[in-house]
């Protein structure tokens, strides 16, 4: 994410960062010898936002491709796994998900310096505002309706089916979610910040009971990672599957619905709390969540505040490591101080929400 984005920008992209250039033309002769038609001259943008993997625009006179690239530095354990982003979006594609098709993995580091995986490009709008300024009220209420189908999809895949059988580990979703991002919390921490060591220690004992289903999950399914086809309004394809792994679908729906939910002043994408909703066309929560329901046959009672908390808490920890990056010297964009500012405040929300679902 970037501060002060558009309602809606259509890949927008800018010169590559002094920290994030490679050597193109060895690029463009490695692609020319291991893609079937990839045919230079070639000419590379950078996407802007992204605090993760870097992102990259590469146009041909052809056609045009994306490249997603770990960032160079010393990394957490477990971040930056293109190599399974990789392995989830071709067998994704292979079972007919809108994703964009992947292309090639490459894990010789002499290339460009770091593991990278090329897809090839798929236009699209990305809405960083939930409320889609400047949409009829019957469009957005068709792209409200078709990331709602087409997360109901994901997580009716076969998984084994798939040959994902081993892409991460069932039961325990949301314990194994709070450990990790406590961990990662704590190996990126830059200062202590009081709500979130409570969090760390409430988490734990108050997940609710669910029926702990497996399928697989996106874990950052969210408008920003979304791309709605330039015209029409439907899910073209759904982006950046670095925290993709194997869990509780209810994560997902939990996460995706802090849209929402979210206070105002955490997230510069703004939030849906408060909104006219009817007049806008979009769903309330409660609707939204039966849709996904009769679509999926899976109860859950996503406005639960312990699910607020938890998400919140785990998008504080995630900014945390841009944080630890930043405090590193490998911060992936530009923005990372500003980023960096909304930790705090997502802490106190999350502690906020925590109360109400019964922490003191």
């Amino acid at each position: 994410m970037t501060p002060a984005q558009p309602a809606a920008m259509i890949g927008q992209t800018e010169a590559v960062a002094p920290g994030s250039q490679f050597d193109e033309a060895l690029l463009a002769r490695y692609l020319e010898s291991a893609v079937r038609g990839f045919s230079g001259p070639m000419t590379v943008e950078q996407f802007q936002g992204g605090q993760s993997n870097p992102t990259f625009l590469l146009n041909t006179p052809d056609a045009r491709y994306v490249l997603r690239r770990k960032p160079a530095g010393v990394l957490l354990a477990s971040a930056h796994a293109v190599d399974r982003e990789y392995r989830v979006t071709r067998a994704l594609f292979e079972a007919g998900l809108p994703v964009p098709e992947p292309l090639l993995l490459c894990k010789d580091e002499a290339v460009i310096g770091t593991m990278f995986y090329l897809m090839r490009h798929v236009p699209g709008r990305v809405f960083w505002d939930p409320r889609m300024p400047g949409l009829t009220r019957e469009h957005r209420a068709a792209i409200y309706d078709s990331a709602n189908e087409t997360l109901a999809r994901l997580h009716l895949v076969d998984y084994e089916a798939l040959g994902l059988g081993d892409y991460g580990r069932p039961g325990n979703y949301f314990a194994r979610q709070i450990s990790r991002w406590s961990r990662q919390y704590d190996a990126s921490r830059t200062i202590d910040i009081p709500e979130m060591d409570r969090l760390i220690a409430w988490l734990p004992g108050a997940v609710p009971e669910t029926d702990d289903r497996t399928s697989i999950i996106h874990g950052d399914y969210s408008f920003h990672n979304l791309l709605i086809h330039p015209t029409e309004p439907r899910v073209a394809a759904v982006i950046d599957w670095e925290l993709s792994t194997l869990g509780d679908p209810i994560g997902d729906l939990t996460y995706h619905m802090m849209e929402w939910l979210r206070p105002e002043g955490v997230d510069d994408r703004g939030t849906l709390r408060g909104a006219d909703l009817a007049a806008l066309g979009i769903p309330s929560a409660r609707d939204y969540a039966k849709a996904y329901r009769d679509r999926t046959g899976f109860e859950v009672d996503a406005t639960h505040p312990f699910y607020t908390a938890f998400n919140l808490f785990r998008v504080a920890a995630i900014l945390q490591g841009i944080a630890g990056r930043a405090r590193d010297g490998i911060q992936t964009a530009g923005n990372a101080g500003d980023v960096i500012q909304r930790i705090v405040p997502l802490a106190r929300a999350a502690w906020e929400a925590a109360r109400e679902a019964g922490a003191s």
